[in-house]
């Protein structure tokens, strides 16, 4: 046990050390704390936003002065109302800069048109739909009214709409998807840099030939293991800061209400947060000790991308299975990818968040990814321990095959 918090301490320092570590680190910090105030630069490069203004022309009083409400309405325009004012004048007024677009309303036989005026079509989507729907409905109070109703005639022709959203799947899915997805890239990183770090650790300490003496003190059981929790515990300890530092800078940076819309994270529990820790190291276990068995294949660091494309293959169809099958989360597919190895640490933490998933499928899962860390450690380990002092080619699958039926 001491040789392995040797071997942990002595990888924790050397990966704190590495110049690429500290750069890397430092680069994502200063892009997340930018990224949270990029709303308040691009506030600052504009200015105080002007808003848009629309000139709305009456010719034949068609709405007998009641325009003028529109000047209150949370339109997202400043109104202008002005009866007398002439196409020329609108197109003066656009040149000028002292409106942006006008709307003309006419009365033509039992019919009312309305014109839209903007300087250049090609850069309009259409007629702003919220000043249509508040003139529709302004109009048509105007003839209601005139139509002398009664309040209970004038209720029946126009009733107060309430719209509930309801599903027909018996399972309720809670949570914030945004949420869901920023978690689903965090682990991801999390895991998949994490343990790769483990097969660049190990490519490096060959090159160095520190990798000998190591072997020479302590078995390869031993390096391995202690390997791989002390870059974990340097990528957890990295991930907390990261995590940190947004969740500091949305609270500083955005507006409260941006964060209560976007960054809801009322479904985050205790609990979930134990699922979610429990998922990382359980992953990063299983994705590590597949790195430590390609890194010790190659003695070279530029091979290392190219020994480790298998298994950063895996980790790509792990995590894609569980991302798309989010969208559908109360799918078989879905509850598959919770069960599913390779893809359980990036999904069933997100289960648990929408509240689909019982505490028996957790345990289920995590017995399913103990017993897959146990068979591959097993095998990373006999076939780390032959192929590590390997200072020649690159290792084919076939090398490896062959190094495991031996030892066995």
């Amino acid at each position: 046990m001491n040789n392995i918090f040797t071997v942990m301490k002595f990888t924790m320092k050397e990966m704190i050390k590495r110049k690429s570590f500290i750069i890397s680190t430092i680069i994502m910090l200063v892009l997340i704390v930018v990224g949270f105030n990029v709303p308040n630069i691009l506030k600052k490069i504009q200015g105080d936003s002007v808003q848009s203004r629309i000139l709305i022309i009456d010719k034949d009083n068609i709405f007998e002065g009641n325009l003028e409400y529109l000047k209150q309405a949370d339109l997202g325009e400043e109104v202008v109302i002005n009866n007398s004012a002439t196409f020329d004048d609108i197109k003066k007024g656009i040149e000028d800069e002292t409106i942006d677009s006008a709307m003309i309303i006419e009365k033509q036989d039992n019919n009312v048109k309305i014109r839209y005026v903007v300087e250049n079509t090609a850069m309009m989507n259409g007629v702003p739909e919220e000043i249509i729907n508040i003139i529709n409905t302004t109009y048509t109070n105007i003839q209601i009214s005139k139509l002398g109703l009664t309040p209970e005639e004038l209720q029946s022709i126009t009733p107060n709409f309430e719209f509930s959203l309801e599903q027909t799947e018996e399972e309720e899915v809670h949570g914030n998807v945004f949420v869901m997805m920023l978690m689903s890239l965090a682990l991801f990183y999390a895991i998949y840099f994490c343990a790769y770090q483990v097969s660049s650790s190990i490519t490096t300490e060959k090159t160095s030939k520190i990798i000998e003496t190591l072997v020479t003190s302590t078995s390869p059981r031993t390096i391995i293991l202690g390997k791989t929790i002390g870059i974990g515990l340097v990528g957890l300890l990295q991930m907390i800061v990261l995590v940190g530092t947004a969740l500091i800078s949305a609270k500083a940076f955005l507006e409260p209400e941006l964060i209560e819309q976007i960054l809801d994270v009322t479904s985050f529990t205790p609990y979930l947060a134990a699922v979610t820790i429990v998922y990382f190291i359980l992953g990063y276990f299983a994705y590590s000790l597949l790195y430590a068995l390609t890194g010790s294949t190659v003695s070279k660091p530029e091979d290392i991308q190219s020994a480790n494309t298998p298994v950063a293959f895996l980790t790509l169809i792990g995590f894609y299975l569980s991302y798309f099958t989010m969208m559908n989360p109360t799918s078989e597919l879905n509850t598959f990818a919770a069960m599913f190895p390779i893809s359980s640490p990036f999904c069933m933490p997100f289960r648990v968040m929408m509240g689909i998933t019982s505490t028996q499928e957790v345990l289920i899962s995590i017995g399913i990814l103990f017993v897959t860390i146990f068979i591959i450690a097993r095998i990373a380990i006999k076939i780390y321990s032959n192929a590590i002092l390997n200072y020649g080619t690159k290792m084919s699958i076939k090398d490896i095959a062959k190094i495991y039926r031996d030892n066995n």
